[in-house]
């Protein structure tokens, strides 16, 4: 199972940011890492990303409706991301859950929506820092994990999970190595009780939060960990392209 590295650029990214999808694309192909590369853009940009990346890396959307279609004024379908040829999207972020107040039960309604559509879902989980500091963490992302993804699973590959402990995304804090552990532990053991042993070990867990160049290598090398979410980083080839590298 090859590691993931997904970029998530939020609410970035006009024309002239598309140099930076060519410069990864082109390193990909150069490098030819043993990573899968995904960058999820805002839906304005996803059919001129796709057109840049020319096939050489799969670019994705950053949310879906969790409708097929209907009178959903300013929603944007699953359907749709994929005619404009994306191939996967993220879901319930925690940005999305918090700002825009998404339940358990809306994410899994739109990682369905993602899947009836063709696309791989990845669905977000964290815990808040008030959650950890509480002895919480485990059972909240445990909880969301119960919610948030959907009962039927066709196939593995079209599930990654993201775990974010929210208190580090975008503050240059992280967990201790150990804590990273013990919740991609917990959260694979959510994974195979639910699934079974032969598709939960198949998922990939990724890790997002703060994730830079300095320290992508340490986090990709713990158990359990399949890839990660990038943020901020992902925004710069050069960075982003070394959170790549650093996954041989």
């Amino acid at each position: 199972m090859q590691y993931l590295i997904a970029a998530n650029w939020k609410m970035h990214g006009l024309a002239a940011q598309l140099v930076e999808i060519e410069a990864v694309a082109a390193a990909v192909t150069a490098t030819r890492p043993k990573a899968d590369t995904l960058i999820c853009v805002p839906a304005t940009l996803i059919s001129r990303a796709v057109q840049t990346a020319s096939g050489r890396i799969p670019i994705g959307g950053e949310d879906c409706g969790a409708e097929d279609a209907g009178a959903f004024t300013g929603d944007t379908s699953a359907g749709m991301l994929k005619d404009a040829g994306a191939s996967a999207v993220i879901v319930g972020h925690s940005e999305r859950r918090h700002y825009q107040r998404e339940t358990d039960a809306a994410v899994a309604a739109k990682a369905s929506a993602a899947w009836r559509a063709g696309l791989m879902a990845i669905i977000c989980i964290g815990e808040t820092d008030a959650q950890r500091r509480n002895g919480a963490a485990i059972s909240t992302c445990g909880d969301q994990i119960a919610g948030s993804v959907p009962e039927t699973l066709a196939d593995p590959g079209i599930l990654a999970i993201a775990y974010e402990p929210l208190w580090a995304i975008g503050t240059g804090h992280m967990p201790a190595a150990n804590e990273i552990v013990e919740m991609h532990a917990h959260i694979r053991q959510c994974l195979t009780t639910r699934f079974g042993q032969a598709a939960g070990k198949h998922i990939r867990i990724l890790y997002g939060g703060s994730v830079k160049p300095a320290n992508a290598r340490e986090i990709l090398a713990l158990p359990n960990v399949g890839g990660a979410l990038v943020g901020g980083a992902s925004l710069h080839a050069a960075d982003f392209n070394a959170i790549i590298r650093a996954a041989e």
